[in-house]
C-alpha cells in the first residue's frame, strides 16, 4: 500500500472542509492518505522527507500515525480518534446525547432522533467525543467500528 503525503494545497483543501463542517482551523502534524480515502495524522519525530525515504526504500508500512478520518463524496468523516484529537477546536455540528443514548450509540446502533442537523456530525456526551455520525431528518447513522463497540451482555 502506498503512502500519499498531502501537498500543501491538498492540506489546505482538507482543512477548509474541516473548517466548514466542524469549525476546525488548524491541524498539527502530517496528513497522509493510505489507500483510496483513509486519512492518517502523523505527529511523530520523522519529517515528510524521512517518511518518503522509508517508502522509497520499499519498506512496507501498513500504518503511520492515527486513523484520522475518511474522505467521502459528501465531506470528511472523522474517526473516534480524529474527533478526540480535534475536540478543542470543534465548534460546529456537535450533537450531545443523553446517558441512555450513549449506551445505544456505543453498542453500534443508530439513534432514531431528529437533530435539526444534516450530514456528518460529532457525537458528544458531557466532555467525551464519541465519534462521527451522519444525521438525516429522523436518525443518526452510527460509524463505530465493530471492534470498538461495546458488547451486549447475554
Amino acid at each position: 500500500m502506498t503512502l500519499h503525503i498531502f501537498s500543501n494545497q491538498e492540506r489546505k483543501d482538507i482543512l477548509e472542509m474541516l473548517n466548514q463542517q466542524f469549525g476546525i482551523k488548524e491541524i498539527k502534524g502530517i496528513l497522509i492518505k493510505i489507500g483510496q480515502e483513509r486519512i492518517f495524522l502523523y505527529q511523530g519525530s520523522l519529517n515528510e522527507n524521512q517518511l518518503k525515504k522509508l517508502e522509497d526504500e520499499r519498506i512496507f508500512i501498513e500504518r503511520v500515525g492515527v486513523y484520522f478520518g475518511k474522505i467521502q463524496d459528501d465531506g470528511i468523516r472523522l474517526s473516534i480518534d480524529g474527533a478526540d484529537l480535534m475536540k478543542d477546536q470543534i465548534t460546529k455540528n456537535v450533537f450531545e446525547i443523553s446517558e441512555e443514548e450513549v449506551d445505544t450509540w456505543m453498542h453500534g446502533s443508530e439513534l432514531n432522533i431528529s437533530t435539526g442537523l444534516h450530514g456528518f456530525i460529532i457525537i458528544k456526551h458531557k466532555k467525551d467525543f464519541l465519534g462521527t455520525g451522519k444525521a438525516s431528518q429522523s436518525k443518526i447513522t452510527n460509524f463505530i467500528p465493530k471492534a470498538r463497540r461495546l458488547k451486549f451482555k447475554a
